[in-house]
C-alpha cells in the first residue's frame, strides 16, 4: 500500500501537475481542486489510488473523496509537495458556491416536499391495498361483494386514511414553506387550512359541476384550493419573507399579538384574491402540460422520460418531479411519473449489476453488488456515482434501457397510487390491479440493461494482477486490529447532535453522504444554531472553518458531524468551534455554534449529517430517531 506522500504525488500528477491546478482545497472529507483543463485529468489513475473512495465534479471543483482523517494528510502532503505555499492553494478560487438559480430553485422545491413524502408514502400504500382488495373475486373470500364495501363504515374508514392528506395537503405544502423560508410553520399551517377552508367552495366540487365559485368585486373568482400545489407553496414562501420583513419593524412587546394577526390579514387576503387565482392558472398550464406528455402515444412519453431521468439526477435537479409527482396525486390520485422513473432506476440497478457479475476485479464486485441492491431499493446514488458514471458506458446503457422500461410502462398504462418509492418497496403502490404489469416491466428493464451493460457497456480496462486480494487483505487487517474489542459494550446509543427534523441520509442533497461510501448514519435540518457531542468522545478533528468534526467515542467508534452541505466555501464565516483536537467531551457537550440566517443567506442547505464512518467495522448502524428530535434524544445506534 502507498503511503500519503506516494498517493499525494500520484495525485498531482494525474490531475496534469500544477500547472492545470487554480487552486486546492479541502473539506472534512474531500480534496477539492480547481483545475485548468478537465480533459487532463486521469481519473482512473486517481479512482483507483489507495485510500481514494471516488471523484467526481460538483460546482466547478474536481473533489477526490479521502474520508476524514486521511483527507488532511493528503492535502498537507499536496501542500508539501507545493513548497509548503498557501498563498493561492488554501482556498478554493471563486466559484458561485450557491450553485446555478435554477438549481437552488429546484433544490428549495425539494426542500419543500421531501419532508411531506412520508404522508404521501402512506397513503398511497393505503390507496393500494385498498385496490387490492375492493373486488368481487377477494371480498368473496370474506363472504361481501365491492358493492356493500364500498357502502360500509370501514370504507369510510378506508377514505379517512387515503384522503385526508390529500384534502389538506395545501396546508401541509404551506407549513413546510414557511418551514423552510424561516416564517413561524404554525402560521403557515393554519393559513394553508385557510385555503381548504369548508367556507368555501370545495374546488373537487367546482370541477365537477355541482358548485359555482363565488366572486369578489364581480370578476375575482374563489374557491377552495384541495387539488392545487403551487398556490400553497408561493402563499409559504410570500407569507415567511411578510412575516420576518414584518416582525422586524415591530417592537418585541407587541410582536405576539401584531405580527400573528397582520400576517394572518395580508396573506390571507392574498391567497384568496391574488396569489391563488394567478397561480391556479399557472398550476393548470404545467398540468396540462405534463398530462399531455404523458398521454403520448406509442409510449413516447415513457421513452423520453425514462431516458433522461437519470441524467436529470446527476445534475441535482430532479426535485422538480416532486412538484409534478404531487400535482397529478392531488388532481387525479394516481401518479404516471412513478411508474417512469422507477424504469430508469431500475435500469442503472441492472447495469451496475451486470458490470459486478462480469468484472474480475474483487474491489469493484465489492462495490457493484451492493449499490445495485441499493438501487434496487430506490436508492441509485451509490450504483450512479460509484460504478456506472465512472465507467461511462454502463450509465449510457442504463439511460437506453431506462427509455425501453418507461416506454413499456407507458403502453401498460402503469400508475403507482402515490410517489416517493420506487422498485421494490414502490411494488406496494400497484397493488390495485396492476401488479404483474409492475413486475413485468421491473424484470424486463432489468433484463434489458443487464444484457445491454453486459454485452456493449463494460469490459475491464486492465489486467486483473492489480493485487486487489493483497491489498483487501491489508485493508481487513488494519480494520481488525483493534483489540479488546469483546470487553466494549456490544451496542452503542448515540444521542441526537441538535435539535431539528429528521433526515434520512439517502435524501441529504449530497452524492457523497447520500450514496453512503462515506458511512451510514443519519441527518437533520436543525432549527437551532448549536451541534452537540452525542455521546462521550474524544475529539479528533475540528475543521479550520468550523463545518465539520471528528470524534471518536471509548467504543472505538467513529463519527463525523458535518454541519450544512457544502459549507466550507463559507470559509468560516457563521460557524465558531466551542471545542479543540484532543479534548475530551462528555455527551451533551457544545461542539459548535453557527447562524443558520447566515447559511441561509449564503445559499447553501443547513441540513447537517452525522455518519460513522468505520461503518464496516459494525454489524449495524441503525437510525432510532424519526419526525423531529432535540438535542440529546437517542438517535443512532451501532451494534458491534
Amino acid at each position: 500500500m502507498m503511503n500519503d506522500t506516494e498517493i499525494a504525488k500520484k495525485i498531482v500528477e494525474a490531475i496534469g501537475g500544477f500547472d492545470n491546478v487554480q487552486s486546492f482545497a479541502h473539506c472534512a472529507t474531500r480534496l477539492r481542486i480547481m483545475v485548468k483543463d478537465e480533459s487532463k485529468i486521469d481519473k482512473d489513475t486517481i479512482e483507483d489510488l489507495d485510500k481514494v473512495k471516488g471523484a467526481f465534479f460538483n460546482s466547478g471543483q474536481y473533489q477526490i473523496i479521502l474520508g476524514t482523517g486521511t483527507v488532511n494528510k493528503i492535502y498537507a502532503e499536496v501542500m508539501a509537495l507545493n513548497g509548503g505555499s498557501t498563498q493561492t492553494t488554501q482556498t478554493a478560487a471563486p466559484v458561485q458556491p450557491q450553485g446555478h438559480w435554477f438549481k437552488r430553485a429546484i433544490r428549495t422545491f425539494g426542500d419543500v416536499f421531501v419532508p411531506l413524502l412520508p404522508a404521501i408514502v402512506a397513503t398511497g400504500l393505503f390507496m393500494g391495498v385498498r385496490g387490492a382488495i375492493n373486488n368481487d373475486e377477494i371480498l368473496s373470500l370474506f363472504g361481501t361483494t365491492s358493492a356493500a364495501f364500498s357502502a360500509s363504515n370501514f370504507y369510510v374508514y378506508t377514505q379517512v386514511l387515503t384522503d385526508t392528506a390529500f384534502i389538506f395537503f395545501p396546508a401541509l405544502i404551506c407549513w413546510s414553506a414557511f418551514r423552510v423560508f424561516g416564517g413561524n410553520p404554525i402560521i403557515g399551517l393554519v393559513l394553508g387550512l385557510m385555503m381548504v377552508s369548508p367556507a368555501l367552495p370545495n374546488a373537487w366540487a367546482v370541477a365537477s359541476g355541482g358548485a359555482e365559485p363565488i366572486y369578489f368585486f364581480d370578476f375575482i373568482p374563489v374557491v377552495g384550493y384541495q387539488n392545487s400545489v403551487l398556490p400553497a407553496f408561493f402563499v409559504g414562501l410570500i407569507g415567511a419573507k411578510f412575516e420576518q420583513w414584518f416582525s422586524k419593524r415591530v417592537p418585541d412587546v407587541l410582536a405576539l399579538l401584531v405580527v400573528p394577526f397582520t400576517t394572518f390579514l395580508v396573506m390571507s387576503i392574498l391567497a384568496l384574491l391574488v396569489i391563488g387565482p394567478i397561480f391556479h392558472s399557472v398550476e393548470d398550464y404545467v398540468l396540462a402540460g405534463t398530462k399531455f406528455l404523458l398521454a403520448l402515444p406509442y409510449g413516447i412519453s415513457g421513452l423520453i422520460i425514462g431516458g433522461v431521468h437519470q441524467v436529470i439526477v446527476v445534475t441535482g435537479v430532479h426535485h422538480i418531479f416532486n412538484l409534478l409527482e404531487s400535482q397529478l396525486i392531488a388532481a387525479d390520485g394516481q401518479d404516471p411519473f412513478n411508474a417512469i422513473i422507477t424504469a430508469a432506476m431500475t435500469a442503472q440497478a441492472g447495469a451496475t449489476l451486470a458490470v459486478g457479475f462480469k468484472t474480475k476485479s474483487l474491489k469493484l464486485k465489492a462495490l457493484a453488488y451492493p449499490a445495485a441492491l441499493s438501487a434496487g431499493l430506490g436508492i441509485t446514488e451509490p450504483a450512479i456515482f460509484g460504478v456506472n458514471l465512472r465507467y461511462g458506458k454502463p450509465f449510457i446503457m442504463g439511460l437506453i434501457a431506462g427509455a425501453f422500461g418507461g416506454c413499456l410502462a407507458s403502453i401498460l398504462g402503469l400508475a403507482g397510487t402515490g410517489f416517493g418509492i420506487t422498485i421494490i418497496p414502490g411494488s406496494l403502490l400497484y397493488l390495485n390491479g396492476q401488479i404483474l404489469s409492475y413486475v413485468i416491466m421491473v424484470l424486463s428493464t432489468t433484463a434489458v440493461a443487464f444484457a445491454l451493460t453486459y454485452m456493449f457497456g463494460y469490459e475491464d480496462e486492465k489486467p486483473t494482477e492489480k493485487k486487489v486480494e493483497p491489498k483487501t487483505a491489508e485493508k481487513n487487517t488494519a480494520v481488525e486490529t483493534p483489540v479488546a474489542v469483546a470487553s466494549k459494550p456490544e451496542e452503542e446509543i448515540l444521542l441526537a447532535p441538535m435539535t431539528g427534523e429528521i433526515v434520512a441520509l439517502q435524501n441529504v442533497n449530497d452524492p457523497v453522504f447520500s450514496s453512503g461510501v462515506m458511512g451510514d448514519g443519519l441527518a437533520v435540518k436543525p432549527t437551532e444554531g448549536v451541534a452537540y457531542a452525542p455521546a462521550d468522545a474524544v475529539v479528533e478533528i475540528v475543521h479550520d472553518t468550523g463545518h465539520a468534526y471528528g470524534l471518536k467515542t471509548t467504543n472505538g467508534t467513529e463519527i463525523l458531524i458535518h454541519i450544512g452541505i457544502d459549507t466550507v466555501k463559507m470559509k468560516g464565516d457563521g460557524f465558531k468551534p466551542l471545542v479543540k483536537v484532543g479534548e475530551q467531551v462528555k455527551a451533551g457537550t457544545p461542539l459548535a455554534n453557527f447562524d443558520l440566517a447566515k447559511i441561509a443567506a449564503a445559499g447553501f442547505d443547513h441540513t447537517t449529517v452525522l455518519i460513522i464512518t468505520n461503518t464496516d467495522e459494525f454489524k449495524a448502524v441503525t437510525g432510532i430517531a424519526t419526525g423531529n428530535t432535540a438535542h440529546g434524544e437517542n438517535f443512532l445506534k451501532v451494534v458491534k
